[in-house]
């Protein structure tokens, strides 16, 4: 690499992390002053909170890891073009693609960078990002289960209305068993809880009925155990599972889904094909970015950071957008969560073939 690259390449690096290294502590603190009452409420050790903000830090960096890269590049690139910079390598018989090799080359590294979080850290994050919030803040605070109804085997659904993942205890809970599309029985309970010891769950208002020929039968108790053929994760918010899962383990469990019929199929696709999108527009995002701010413009780079945080932030809404349609709609999974990188794909190289010019 002649020594041009290793400038650029050096300015990319070393912006994209201190962006990282500034806004970081800004979601910290913004975090911590939210939640620091409840935290001192409850008496959580400083080991606890310590790992939290840990996991915290991976969260959020992953969360916003578009907008920080995109920004980084407008802003180191802006200021290129504003001292003239990118005119004295044009000037020198420089091609704009030769120009773009060293900004590719560090896309490599971050994009390969964010392909490791994703497969392995980010989920380990999530988990203990999550779990913190369950355990000691209010109810107010925790991200609530949305209503899980699922299908665990052929013939036999199940329903809660909200679950507690760290004391493992879910709400109206129902389950319904079938038989040639005719209902066999239906078990319900105001509350269900997970048995680690035995296994087992216990359920509080219990209630069974049983469909007759003529006459239906019921019976009831206050508290009644069983061992059902479910795990917790299944009474479990669909993405939540999905996120706290390393490559591995979800690739197995979208396969165990599958084969049990289960009506969530598309939200862990989502998650699993993210895990590939993600890494990928490093390359469009890079390419977007120094095809916007590689000219000096008159409003300087006010202006590219304003065009910069404005596509940044449409990418992030078509994202959220398509991910969404993907979990709730027909639209295929691979077809959605690929879309914005598709879409801006194509920008980049309208604007690269005009930067060019």
């Amino acid at each position: 690499m002649k020594i041009i690259d290793w400038y650029i390449l050096k300015r990319y690096l070393a912006t994209f992390f201190v962006m990282l290294l500034l806004f970081i502590p800004i979601g910290i603190v913004i975090d911590v002053s939210e939640k620091i009452n409840r935290i001192l409420a409850n008496k959580v050790p400083f080991i606890m909170v310590a790992s939290y903000y840990f996991d915290f830090t991976i969260y959020f960096a992953n969360l916003l890891f578009p907008i920080f890269l995109f920004l980084s590049v407008i802003w180191f690139t802006s200021k290129l073009a504003n001292n003239t910079e990118i005119i004295a390598i044009l000037s020198s018989g420089i091609s704009f693609n030769r120009f773009l090799r060293p900004y590719i080359i560090g896309a490599t590294f971050i994009s390969l960078l964010a392909l490791m979080m994703g497969f392995f850290f980010v989920p380990k994050a999530s988990k203990g990002f999550n779990d913190f919030r369950y355990k000691y803040l209010s109810r107010k605070e925790v991200r609530q289960s949305q209503e899980v109804y699922k299908q665990i085997s052929p013939d036999e659904q199940i329903y809660v209305s909200s679950f507690n993942y760290v004391q493992k205890r879910g709400y109206n809970f129902n389950l319904e068993k079938f038989k040639d599309n005719k209902m066999l029985y239906k078990i319900s309970a105001t509350s269900i809880k997970w048995n680690p010891e035995d296994s087992t769950y216990t359920l509080y208002g219990y209630n069974k009925r049983t469909i007759g020929k003529v006459n239906d039968s019921l019976q009831s108790a206050a508290e009644k155990k069983f061992k059902f053929n479910f795990e917790p994760d299944d009474l479990t918010p669909a993405v939540y599972v999905a996120e706290t899962m390393t490559l591995g383990e979800l690739n197995r469990f979208i396969e165990k889904e599958r084969a049990s019929g289960s009506a969530n199929i598309n939200t862990y696709l989502v998650v699993k094909y993210k895990k590939y999108s993600i890494p990928v527009s490093a390359f469009i995002l890079t390419v977007i970015a120094v095809a916007v701010s590689s000219m000096k413009r008159r409003g300087g780079m006010g202006v590219n950071l304003a065009m910069g945080i404005g596509l940044a932030f449409t990418y992030i809404f078509f994202d959220k957008v398509f991910g969404t349609m993907a979990e709730k709609s027909s639209i295929p999974p691979l077809i959605a969560v690929w879309f914005p990188n598709i879409t801006f794909g194509i920008l980049a190289i309208f604007l690269l073939r005009n930067a060019k010019r």
